[in-house]
């Protein structure tokens, strides 16, 4: 159900923008393909905020009509490396889900974006989930994503009066390769994005973690220069 490939003519749509490397491709390719994108960032208690001010440059450097920040604290629950100091972010590789996995987070934030949306009057929402270079995410399968659209198309008013809800999920079966190669075709600069785990407040990456490791296996097998700024050894 969660729609890749779409056609559209300037249609309003919500873009997840995170600051990363996945959401700002996702953004670049709403908008190459006639969407006018609305972008929703999250205020979730993460450990760090430089993914935040990355999604502001994103948004405006890919064109974005309107780019909102929504606060939410998740870190009153914490179970996560990323929303809970006292949890190691781990800097090796890991087996099964990782600690970096936020309970809901996913859930929620869609929940979220399928509320402006529909204050919007946008059918369309797009996310940037990855079921192929993950970190064993259940939230970033197709699976979920398609019982989300089901559920948001039983759930709002304006489904109900006929205006189905489409989950756009374009980079669900891409390598990393192949995502950083479609953002490159339509412009994206990865060089203002943040994707690491534990970045510093001027958003150098750590060049340890999960997220950081697999953006730059990623580069080396798009054969692209990796822009991200790094901490100096």
């Amino acid at each position: 159900m969660s729609g890749s490939n779409p056609s559209a003519s300037d249609k309003p749509c919500v873009v997840l923008l995170s600051g990363g490397l996945d959401s700002a491709t996702v953004l670049a390719y709403a908008r190459a393909n006639g969407f006018a994108p609305y972008t929703l960032s999250f205020d979730y208690g993460q450990r760090q905020a430089a993914e935040l001010v990355a999604a502001e440059r994103v948004a405006a450097s890919l064109g974005a009509l309107e780019h909102r920040t929504f606060r939410l604290d998740l870190s009153q629950f914490g179970g996560s490396a990323l929303t809970d100091t006292s949890i190691d972010v781990p800097e090796e590789p890991t087996q099964g889900i990782p600690v970096t996995y936020v309970p809901a987070r996913n859930t929620v934030f869609l929940s979220m974006a399928l509320a402006w949306a529909e204050v919007l009057g946008a059918n369309d929402v797009f996310i940037g989930v990855n079921a192929v270079d993950y970190s064993g995410y259940p939230d970033c399968r197709g699976e979920f994503i398609d019982a989300f659209e089901i559920m948001a198309n039983l759930s709002t008013k304006a489904a109900v009066e006929g205006q189905k809800l489409t989950v756009h999920t374009p980079l669900l079966k891409l390598t990393k390769a192949e995502i950083i190669g479609l953002g490159v075709e339509h412009g994206v600069d990865y060089g203002i994005t943040v994707s690491c785990y534990q970045p510093t407040a001027a958003g150098l990456a750590c060049g340890r973690c999960d997220s950081c490791r697999l953006r730059a296996a990623g580069f080396a097998a798009a054969g692209v220069t990796d822009p991200t700024p790094y901490i100096p050894a």
